[in-house]
């Protein structure tokens, strides 16, 4: 699926646009096709692209309801790479505004790694998790926490 990216700093990129975009097609070029993913919201496994399109179309299609856009922030990056693998670590923030009236409405950071393989020059997602500590008193995530 995906469309030439040549750094990993082209794939972090284009996450951050298509999801801001809500660009179905857009965010699936990064992934590869077997991709394997554990996320933390609603269906916490997704095994191949089909399985992640549905996640991502019903993800995108809420954001559209209920007019918000979403700006997407790394921090704390760690890349590791060789040749053909690379590794990302990071934690990601999430912050929802108002589409209509750029109101900042929420705000939520996860702890992400991202599994890349090259093929033909290209990077490519080829695992990802997603993760958030939880307190254990309530058993509840934890947001915003480092």
């Amino acid at each position: 699926m995906s469309k030439g990216f040549i750094t990993i700093q082209d794939v972090l990129e284009n996450y951050q646009t298509a999801i801001h975009e809500k660009d179905v097609e857009k965010f699936l070029s990064m992934y590869t096709s077997e991709i394997h993913i554990y996320d933390c919201w609603g269906k916490w496994e997704s095994k191949g692209i089909s399985s992640w399109r549905e996640n991502v179309e019903e993800w995108f299609y809420g954001l559209n309801e209920e007019g918000v856009l979403l700006k997407v922030e790394f921090n704390d990056l760690a890349i590791e790479e060789n040749s053909n693998l690379a590794f990302v670590y990071c934690a990601v923030t999430f912050a929802a505004w108002q589409e209509d009236s750029g109101e900042k409405l929420r705000q939520m950071k996860n702890r992400f790694t991202f599994g890349l393989r090259k093929t033909n020059d290209t990077w490519a997602i080829a695992h990802e998790h997603s993760s958030l500590p939880i307190d254990l008193e309530t058993g509840k995530g934890i947001f915003n926490s480092k």
